[in-house]
């Protein structure tokens, strides 16, 4: 059975009830109409959580300069290890890690590895009936997933900065969903059993990975027919006039795309509802409607607690939609602005394999 969801319903509700936020919409709009890919058993609790479960699906973004080892888990910088390495790298964490080293690991990203022990924690909250456990970590679940889905998310040149693009990744994944995801369609069917998580994460990395060719091939064409004067224009954000890719140059580029930004949304939210259903099925299918919605002193608790730590705790990380990160490698040293901030989650002198993808 098809589930008939309302983007415009949903765009709606975020706006109105999350007071929308920049960079942050389209991590919202996948964790919530997820819920709705969920079987009755499930969509009941789940649906009762949805705000917590859309307002906290960009914790792990938050948490990136507060936690050590948090910014690893949003992408895999796979073109770095060969032009091959989407089909060659070991599937196996285990066996990633004999073939390359934890710390080469670390330093370009684990994002379909982690999803997997993400996924697994999950089912073992779901067997403790832990509730707070449950909503937090189908939250963060589904932020890992919307990330492995994004192409910009499997490279090295994950912000055009290697290629004069600067600025095309908060482009991709937030201009162009906020612009134009009121007409996309996200009707699907219910949540499947995924019986090989590992090869869904990969997948998801493999497909994603296969359209960065067109994402940074159109925004340069476009660039050149349409000039630097067309590419961007000015809106006010809050009651601050902010420097934006122009609505004509956005439409261009995401009419050239062809759907591909909605099919990754689609993919992502598909891929949600798919794992957060197999981690329960995993647990043995608890009954869900004994459980209650967190109150709103609950969830004003934990964001609080949250808040708390983020505030005691930071650590230097790269910011996806913005910075080259720290290399010993030469061939990156050459592409590295002036300044830039230093990416201490593993020092890449301890790395035991750096390839040259350029």
């Amino acid at each position: 059975m098809f589930k008939k969801i309302s983007i415009l319903f949903i765009g709606f509700v975020l706006t109105t009830h999350l007071a929308m936020s920049w960079g942050f919409y389209s991590h919202k709009l996948i964790n919530r109409t997820a819920v709705f890919t969920l079987p009755p058993p499930m969509i009941s609790f789940f649906k009762a959580n949805i705000v917590y479960l859309t307002e906290n699906s960009v914790n792990p973004d938050r948490r990136r300069y507060a936690v050590e080892g948090e910014a690893p888990r949003h992408y895999i910088d796979i073109d770095v290890y060969g032009k091959e390495a989407i089909k060659t790298m070991p599937r196996r964490w285990n066996d990633a890690v004999a073939k390359y080293s934890e710390d080469t690991l670390m330093a370009y990203g684990i994002v379909p590895w982690h999803i997997v022990s993400m996924k697994y924690r999950l089912t073992k909250a779901f067997e403790e009936q832990n509730v707070e456990r449950i909503l937090l970590l189908a939250a963060d679940l589904g932020h890992y997933i919307g990330d492995a889905n994004v192409p910009l998310h499997t490279t090295v040149n994950y912000n055009g900065q290697l290629t004069g693009q600067y600025g095309i990744h908060g482009f991709w994944e937030s201009r162009l969903p906020e612009l134009f995801s009121d007409n996309y369609d996200l009707f699907f069917e219910d949540a499947h059993y995924e019986k090989d998580v590992t090869s869904r994460a990969w997948l998801a990395v493999e497909n994603a990975h296969a359209a960065l060719d067109s994402v940074l091939k159109f925004e340069r064409e476009l660039t050149l027919k349409m000039g630097e004067d067309r590419k961007f224009g000015y809106e006010m954000r809050g009651n601050v006039q902010t420097r934006v890719y122009s609505r004509e140059f956005s439409e261009a580029y995401h009419t050239w795309l062809n759907g591909q930004v909605e099919r990754q949304m689609r993919a992502a939210i598909k891929m949600v509802g798919d794992l957060w259903y197999t981690a329960w099925v995993d647990a043995g299918s608890p009954d869900l409607n004994k459980f209650v919605k967190l109150s709103e002193k609950e969830i004003q608790r934990i964001i609080e607690e949250q808040e708390k730590e983020l505030k005691e705790r930071k650590v230097n990380s790269r910011d996806h939609e913005g910075y080259l990160h720290d290399c010993a490698c030469p061939h990156l040293q050459k592409f590295a602005p002036k300044q830039r901030p230093l990416y201490t989650q593993r020092r890449r002198k301890n790395a035991k394999h750096c390839a040259t993808p350029f």
